[in-house]
């Protein structure tokens, strides 16, 4: 893609996400989320692939009919109270709408299904910024709202996406669907918390964003689509290899890694509210996604490809460390130790 071509997109990417986050009014916001979704089109059909191309059909039209639902229910508010202001969503309807509407827009189940067929239709780098960056808007709109939103209905719905991202996840051999059904089911655990502590959502969704961005980009340096590709990383990179190793454990939410402490602060605000029967289920569902994380880890480490007497062994190229994937890397094995002052900034 023309590098001109590629800045005016990146730009568009970061200002529909700064018009939203940084908005009071409904229309504001839903331009926002507009520029956000005509920026990654290019970027997600840039190959010409025709999976590429129905990927970023399927996007469009998705986000389209959601981004028609966050004005409807709006517009329906507007209506009732006449309050065009974000936090001031106090119609049941309305709520109900837009919790519809924000669940489609960041794949929550049951509106999931396009989520899954993108990712795997895009480039590692696209993918990142699908299950990151463009979550970012419609979370902060979560987040504002959270006071007014109809708690059962997310807690359904957060049960629902840790059960069925771990296991739509189990049978997969492409990486890049795997990774969708981990963000469906970390998603799971900020919408199940969101009503409760919005604080505590959106550090889940930080350190969600950490360690995914480390898994992308270290498979995006190994060149690796799907799982017999990464059978074969180790004798490329094996430190590489490694890291990657630690940072799906900390995806998993396995102690002493970061990706323990937003899990366990979730299950201890659940027991707060006197909701332990939804914090066992949540834990135990999580089984699931372990169970394909640990698939992957033990793939990209522990399985060697088979040696024959001609097996060659690769050359191993010294690339020069790319202080970016460290630094995320570091930070999504290393933060559990600082947990109490991160508390302290929340």
């Amino acid at each position: 893609m023309n590098p001109q071509a590629k800045l005016i997109f990146t730009t568009s990417l970061l200002l529909g996400t700064t018009i939203t986050i940084s908005s009071n009014h409904w229309i504001l916001a839903w331009t926002g989320l507009e520029i956000n979704t005509l920026a990654i089109l290019p970027l997600i059909s840039k190959s010409h692939h025709p999976r590429a191309v129905e990927a970023a059909t399927k996007y469009f039209l998705v986000q389209a009919a959601a981004s028609a639902l966050v004005l409807f229910s709006s517009m329906t508010n507007a209506w009732h109270t006449g309050q065009w202001d974000i936090t001031q969503l106090t119609h049941p309807t309305s709520c109900l709408i837009l919790t519809s509407a924000i669940a489609i827009k960041l794949g929550l189940v049951p509106f999931h299904f396009w989520f899954p067929e993108v990712l795997q239709g895009s480039p590692l780098t696209t993918g990142l910024l699908l299950s990151t960056a463009m979550k970012f808007p419609p979370i902060t709109l979560l987040f504002m709202t959270s006071q007014s939103l109809n708690s059962t209905l997310l807690t359904t719905m957060a049960i629902m996406s840790t059960a069925l991202g771990g296991w739509m996840g189990l049978n997969q051999t492409q990486t890049r669907k795997i990774l969708a059904f981990s963000s469906i089911s970390h998603l799971g655990w900020m919408a199940i918390i969101i009503t409760y502590s919005p604080k505590l959502a959106l550090l889940n969704f930080y350190l969600y964003t950490l360690m995914t961005a480390a898994v992308f980009l270290t498979m995006n340096s190994m060149k690796v689509l799907k799982l017999s590709t990464l059978m074969t990383s180790w004798t490329k990179s094996p430190a590489l290899s490694t890291t990657l190793l630690l940072t799906l454990l900390s995806l998993a939410g396995l102690p002493p890694l970061t990706g323990f402490l937003p899990k366990w602060l979730i299950i201890q605000e659940l027991t707060k509210q006197e909701m332990p029967l939804m914090a066992t289920m949540i834990s135990l569902l999580s089984l699931l996604s372990l169970f394909f994380y640990l698939r992957l880890a033990y793939c990209s480490t522990i399985t060697l490809p088979p040696h024959t007497t001609n097996h060659m062994k690769r050359w191993h190229v010294h690339k020069p460390v790319n202080t970016q994937m460290a630094i995320l890397t570091t930070l999504s094995i290393m933060l559990l130790p600082i947990s109490p002052i991160i508390l302290t900034i929340m």
